[in-house]
């Protein structure tokens, strides 16, 4: 079963990445939450305070997925990607869920800088969700769009694996329509790791819809 986390703290940006993460959870996928903390307080009383924090967070998060029972994690990590790259490599985990840049326009999929350090070369598959995401009503993946780099066909495996847990379709080239694209890692990139070209870099930038990108020689399964 495919593991997801998503990035989580209470934000709209976050909650556009919580939808996103419900959306893949009814595929199939096993969904978790995670919130990355930056220091450890000085004094005893403050850093319990922070903990509580931070776990009530994100037992607000499984509510709001619909499952208060969600797996929840608190990370300690001066980096919000180094400790989701830790976590997610300590869990198995198959897949990070992000929502947009702060100020992307509605509609729009922009990369917040956590992700983008994690595009660089991370060890897992990224979800970004565009701004707004979770206003959304009928959340579907009713055309799931393939986009494959030389030589990897796992972007269009992930795609196929998608639409039959999702009852969706698989399209051949993007557009308006298309409710989700897979896009796979450049050829050339190493193994097991997430690298862009720019080809891509520029069509997750037109992006209208939530995006997956993969590692290199890495497809994510669906269904249960």
């Amino acid at each position: 079963m495919t593991r997801i986390i998503v990035s989580y703290d209470g934000t709209d940006s976050d909650r556009d990445a919580l939808a996103l993460g419900g959306l893949l959870a009814a595929a199939g996928a096993a969904l978790e939450l995670a919130y990355v903390r930056h220091a450890v307080e000085d004094e005893q009383g403050r850093e319990r305070l922070a903990e509580h924090e931070a776990e009530a967070l994100l037992a607000d998060g499984a509510l709001a997925a619909g499952d208060p029972e969600l797996p929840q994690h608190v990370v300690l990590s001066g980096s919000t990607a180094e400790g989701l790259r830790e976590l997610a490599l300590a869990e198995e985990a198959d897949l990070v869920v992000f929502g947009s840049e702060y100020r992307t326009a509605p509609g729009h999929v922009d990369p917040q800088a956590t992700a983008k350090r994690l595009l660089d070369g991370g060890p897992v598959a990224l979800a970004l969700a565009p701004a707004g995401f979770a206003e959304h009503e009928g959340l579907e993946a009713a055309t799931v769009v393939p986009i494959s780099e030389d030589g990897d066909p796992c972007a269009r495996e992930t795609a196929e694996s998608l639409a039959r847990a999702l009852g969706g379709t698989v399209a051949q080239q993007p557009s308006r329509d298309a409710d989700l694209l897979v896009v796979s890692s450049k050829a050339g990139a190493v193994t097991g790791r997430v690298t862009l070209s720019a080809a891509t870099d520029y069509l997750i930038e037109l992006a209208t819809c939530p995006v997956i990108v993969l590692p290199r020689g890495v497809a994510l399964r669906f269904g249960r």
